[in-house]
């Protein structure tokens, strides 16, 4: 069967009109405000709880104030959202369906663990490209407490993490995506879709070498799709792999002769401080690579001082179901080409 007009190689498709980032905003924890980007974040919380009654209902709110600070920066109202593609890691994706329930805007939920950002995005962007909106809300959310209690142990348990475990990143960061905008930070270009690579890793403390793999598949798809090299890219992004998944991540790329160790970057590691901050191997979550595209890489595109990125959200589809019996964690990550104006 012929290829429909804008495919691009296997896995990946280009945009048939400009779609941009208009703005981004984000909000995050304690220990987020006090890591490197902390000046960066739109809104640090003092109280982790955000004055709600259960950690839940404050991953809730993270999205609802994340989606009303986008709004107040852009000007944008509510009812001109056409769209909100927005997930989360809980259960049936509650902290999004709760916390945007009061918005009234047609709603799509999605799930691709800690990549949910990039697929919101990529969902989003295709949206626009396709002449289906003029203006998306991409949002999503994670939250540390809510996290642990939900895949691992609640906190009052104290068990110990060993250094390959990250640290789930309490935050959200939301997105307005547009098609005639004046001065937008960034546009998309291009979107490489990512396919469930699981290598049989088992081991709940260690989503960086679980999620590796299909990093490394997507990148190497996105560069023979669109026939490009890694120095083509000022960035190279990933998600939550921490330092342990991406050493795995760039050894992956080199047995394809491909390096990207000059130009790699991980969300996880940059959010927050590996050697001042207990975190583990670094940051993960939904919340880990929205809240530093919004408060990081954003604005390195709008300045110029980055001309294009490729940001790649990784996330490991990890079930309490499959997991407690005995199954392995698959992984995924959905990447998308992101340029200066």
């Amino acid at each position: 069967m012929k290829k429909a007009i804008f495919e691009m190689g296997e896995s990946s498709v280009k945009l048939p009109m400009p779609v941009y980032i208009v703005n981004g905003a984000s909000i995050a924890g304690t220990k987020e405000g006090q890591g490197p980007l902390g000046n960066c974040i739109d809104h640090v919380l003092t109280d982790d709880q955000f004055g709600t009654d259960s950690w839940e209902a404050a991953e809730c709110k993270l999205q609802k104030e994340a989606v009303a600070i986008l709004l107040k920066k852009t000007e944008v109202s509510e009812k001109e959202i056409r769209y909100l593609f927005a997930g989360d890691l809980l259960g049936q994706s509650m902290a999004s369906s709760f916390g945007l329930a009061s918005y009234e805007i047609p709603y799509f939920g999605v799930y691709g663990a800690c990549s949910t950002c990039g697929e919101s995005l990529s969902l989003g962007a295709m949206t626009i490209g396709g002449g289906f909106a003029t203006q998306v809300v991409c949002v999503t959310s994670s939250h540390f407490a809510s996290a642990e209690k939900e895949f691992r142990f609640p906190l009052e348990y104290g068990g110990q993490r060993p250094k390959s475990s990250t640290w789930t990143v309490t935050g959200s960061g939301a997105f307005l995506l547009a098609t005639d905008v004046s001065d937008p930070m960034a546009q998309i270009t291009g979107i490489t879709t990512g396919k469930v690579v699981d290598m049989g890793v088992k081991d709940s403390m260690n989503m960086g070498c679980a999620m590796a793999p299909a990093a490394a598949d997507l990148i190497w798809q996105h560069l023979q799709d669109f026939d490009r090299k890694p120095e083509d890219y000022d960035r190279i992004i990933t998600g939550d792999l921490g330092e342990v998944g991406s050493q795995a991540l760039i050894d992956l790329l080199r047995e394809k002769d491909v390096d990207i160790a000059g130009n790699h970057m991980d969300c996880g590691t940059t959010l927050f401080d590996t050697n001042e901050q207990d975190v583990g191997s670094g940051g993960s979550g939904c919340g880990c690579s929205a809240v530093t595209l919004a408060s990081y890489i954003l604005p390195k595109l709008q300045s110029g001082e980055w001309k294009r990125v490729l940001f790649a959200p990784t996330g490991a589809l990890l079930s309490k179901t499959s997991f407690n019996e005995g199954n392995s964690v698959p992984g995924i990550s959905h990447g998308l080409v992101l340029e200066h104006v």
